[in-house]
């Protein structure tokens, strides 16, 4: 599981130009995506190891628990794995920040981006807790607004090793998409176990969530045609190919970065200019009130802005997985076929239902 990545920062240093230099990173921490397990992870760094923020959070109901630790000890949590959009909606915090993506810019930009194509009965596969099932709901309202049907959903715990009988169902459904609202693993051995009983021929496959390392995993052949919507593609742009040469050349199995990994680089990036610009970590609160009132601008994510409810706002990209024959090489698998701005991807502000913004 992708850890939960802790900064520590001293207090008393000299003032510097170049502030990627001065955290300390702490390890990491596997949560097993266990609430309980998070938080206690947090509650440690921050109470015994003078821990001032903590990056990435994956799983959304671990983000949930971590969040809520960060806001009672004023600290900074900087999430890019946890999607749910409630963390910028009732569940918001003035210690939060949310960067790369989440359940409401995913799920119904590539509703919006496939229903635009002729894709209008829908069957979900969903991931049995808060992530996936907020992936569900945020596409099949979506599907209903704009005239599609939803011809059916079946639900299933993280780790599920055998698909074959959803598969089943959403054949019989008569829905002519096949929305896939899980993750990871799952999400990979949906879209391969779907390959194997000709699903992908009949039916237009989304991958809500689907990544540059599920297309890593799967192989063109297993997941060409797939639609799917990211904040980052490595081959994007100059700066991204450029920074992406770099990523690859550190790691360990020489992987090109994800959105995610992406999203913990710019946001980490981001924070620690408050911080200069603070001259102090202490006041997690003060820290990103300051970072929400400085302009965001990175390579990998460009120029953007940050919300009062903690909400990043950035391009969302929507892609479709190549043919083989179309790839150029090792990690060429996406073909970008939309851009949708920032302020159209993302939850309107006076939606969220956001305590930070409603108070005013």
């Amino acid at each position: 599981m992708p850890p939960a990545l802790p900064t520590r920062r001293s207090k008393s240093r000299s003032s510097t130009t170049n502030p990627a230099s001065t955290p300390t990173i702490r390890a990491f921490g596997d949560h097993q995506n266990k609430p309980d397990v998070g938080a206690a992870l947090a509650l440690k760094w921050l109470d015994t190891e003078g821990v001032d923020a903590i990056l990435d959070v994956p799983n959304s109901a671990v983000a949930f628990a971590v969040a809520e630790v960060i806001r009672q000890r004023n600290r900074v949590a900087l999430i890019s794995g946890g999607g749910s959009a409630e963390l910028t909606g009732s569940k918001c915090s003035p210690n939060t920040v949310h960067w790369t993506y989440d359940t409401w810019a995913v799920a119904r930009s590539a509703a919006r981006a496939v229903l635009d194509r002729g894709g209008k009965k829908w069957f979900f596969i969903t991931a049995d807790y808060a992530f996936g099932i907020d992936l569900e709901r945020q596409a099949a309202e979506t599907v209903q607004a704009r005239g599609g049907s939803v011809m059916g959903q079946v639900r299933h715990p993280i780790n599920q090793p055998d698909f074959a009988a959803f598969l089943v169902q959403a054949q019989a459904s008569g829905a002519d998409v096949l929305g896939l609202a899980n993750a990871g693993g799952d999400l990979t051995n949906t879209i391969k176990q779907a390959a194997e009983f000709g699903v992908s021929q009949k039916m237009r496959m989304v991958g809500i969530i689907f990544g540059l390392n599920n297309a890593h995993a799967l192989g063109l052949p297993a997941s060409q045609g797939l639609t799917a919507v990211n904040a980052f593609y490595w081959d994007l742009n100059d700066a991204t190919r450029a920074w992406s040469r770099k990523f690859i050349d550190r790691h360990p199995k020489k992987f090109m970065p994800n959105d995610m990994q992406a999203g913990v680089y710019a946001a980490l990036t981001h924070y620690l200019k408050a911080v200069d610009k603070l001259g102090d970590a202490a006041d997690g609160a003060a820290v990103v009130k300051a970072m929400k009132a400085m302009p965001t601008d990175d390579p990998l994510f460009g120029k953007g802005s940050i919300r009062e409810d903690g909400r990043k706002l950035h391009p969302m990209y929507v892609q479709e997985t190549k043919a083989p024959a179309q790839s150029k090489g090792a990690w060429d698998y996406f073909n970008i076929v939309g851009t949708i701005p920032g302020d159209e991807a993302f939850r309107p502000l006076n939606q969220g239902n956001c305590p930070l913004v409603a108070a005013k």
